[in-house]
């Protein structure tokens, strides 16, 4: 008990809270360095999966250094120029990296490095840096090793009769003639197919739907809509800035019918089962106060009152809220494993692993090239598919000339920015230049005014034709 305390003591003086990582080296000691790094500096700010790619990145050079005998306090210019040789291109390395991939590693490096000259535990980085000029001639510096052949993107997308097919196969079980497969055994197919159809219909990112509250659902009016609004807590998105999302009517519909059915069974087996009596980090949320802004009371274990805005939850403080259910305590996370506990949202990539590792076995022979998704690829497919139906209602259903098309840019901008405001990207140069550069180059509106094509389908089709980076279905045998 005693050693307890010491530990948390400890700390709470270096300022390290639950889900904070840290790392141990290979005689499993651990670095107050590197502990205070992730803790006390810019580190500490980035996004949760970002924190992961980084520490996972340092690992890596860490244990090349640990190789040469050394840590990485003793690293120098030379040990990074040969590490970025042996990462990118020795044969001795059977998983060389893209320049892509060794840029965001030496941002990692670049951000230890920098604060560890700052704060005086080494003389001065090991990252040699040089010279540059910008477009607008201002010079600038850069990492000298910075790759210059890196892809802005690799950017691939679904058309949507391509998801749905890849959705009923991977995720619900069907055959490729589109019936139930009889050996089919997969479990949580209700909840599997709706977080898809939420990724697709509302363009979030993996860990922002992943992280949802059942209490930002938006609640199927009387009124049958197309849309529903919701908002996006601003600590769960990558800009940390909250937005607006739309959530298609059936999508929210496969969410509310979730929640109706295997949810709630998951619920009444963990009850039943003392799972939640068991989880000390529960806080019970009692009310709800605020208008314009939404603020959660609630009290652990201890009888220790608490209280936040929602806006202000992360994923980690989320995962410990529950509500006072008709039988006992109800997680208000609102993806659930099938033990009743919250399902992380990193967990979704095995799933959808998984349901296109399906889509390969059962469509093979079937299909031409069987589809694949990713959880990001489907808020790309989003993407695409709100650009072409935006630039098909400015230029088509509005039947705006020229003068008028200006206008109506200025009174509500262009698809782009309209796009970029949906994925909540912090500039528009990113939407235009890196996730739909390819989209741009096919002269959009060339073939937005092809009158043979008047549907979305059909122009999906005609651009997944021009462009091999966007799986449609082509011909089924």
């Amino acid at each position: 008990m005693e050693n307890s305390e010491a530990l948390a003591s400890g700390e709470a003086r270096f300022g390290v809270r639950q889900g904070d990582l840290f790392l141990t080296d290979p005689e499993c000691r651990v670095d107050a360095r590197l502990t205070r790094f992730f803790t006390r500096s810019a580190f500490a700010r980035l996004a949760r999966e970002t924190k992961r790619n980084y520490a996972t990145d340092l690992c890596v050079l860490f244990d090349f250094l640990w190789q040469r005998e050394k840590t990485w306090v003793e690293a120098t210019a030379d040990d990074l120029f040969d590490f970025e040789d042996w990462r990118r291109r020795s044969p001795a390395n059977p998983r060389r990296i893209s320049g892509s991939k060794w840029n965001r590693e030496l941002a990692a490096f670049q951000m230890l490095f920098t604060w560890a000259a700052a704060q005086e535990h080494i003389q001065k980085s090991p990252i040699l840096m040089r010279q540059f000029t910008a477009r607008d001639r201002e010079r600038g510096e850069i990492a000298a090793l910075k790759a210059i052949d890196a892809r802005s993107s690799n950017v691939k997308w679904l058309t949507p009769r391509t998801f749905r097919l890849w959705r009923d196969v991977g995720l619900r079980g069907f055959d490729a003639d589109g019936r139930r497969d009889r050996s089919w055994a997969g479990r949580n197919d209700d909840r599997n197919a709706a977080f898809a159809d939420l990724l697709l219909s509302s363009g979030m990112r993996r860990t922002e739907a992943g992280s949802l509250l059942t209490v930002e659902i938006p609640t199927s009016a009387a009124t049958a809509k197309r849309f529903y609004d919701g908002r996006l807590a601003s600590a769960v998105t990558k800009s940390r800035r909250a937005r607006t999302v739309y959530i298609g009517a059936a999508p929210l519909k496969a969410i509310e019918t979730y929640m109706l059915t295997t949810r709630r069974a998951a619920i009444r087996r963990a009850q039943a089962q003392g799972v939640y009596e068991r989880f000390g980090g529960l806080r019970m949320v009692e009310r709800t106060s605020g208008r314009e802004h939404q603020v959660l009371h609630w009290t652990d274990r201890f009888g220790q009152a608490g209280m936040a805005r929602l806006d202000a939850l992360d994923p980690q403080e989320r995962l410990s809220l529950f509500s006072e259910g008709p039988e006992g305590p109800e997680p208000l996370w609102l993806w659930l494993a099938e033990n009743g506990m919250p399902f992380r949202p990193h967990s979704w990539e095995a799933v959808f692993r998984s349901a296109s590792d399906r889509c390969r076995r059962v469509l093979a022979g079937s299909v031409e090239h069987p589809p694949f998704l990713t959880p990001h690829m489907a808020r790309h497919s989003m993407a695409l598919v709100m650009l072409v139906a935006l630039h098909h209602a400015m230029d088509l259903r509005l039947g705006l000339t020229v003068e008028e098309r200006r206008d109506y840019r200025l009174l509500y901008g262009d698809p782009w920015r309209m796009v970029k405001d949906l994925l909540g990207h912090a500039s528009v140069e990113t939407t235009r230049n890196i996730y739909l550069a390819p989209v741009a180059d096919l002269q959009l509106r060339s073939l937005l005014t092809d009158e043979d094509l008047p549907d979305i389908a059909g122009l999906l089709a005609r651009l997944a034709a021009a462009s091999d980076r966007i799986l449609d279905l082509g011909e089924v045998a």
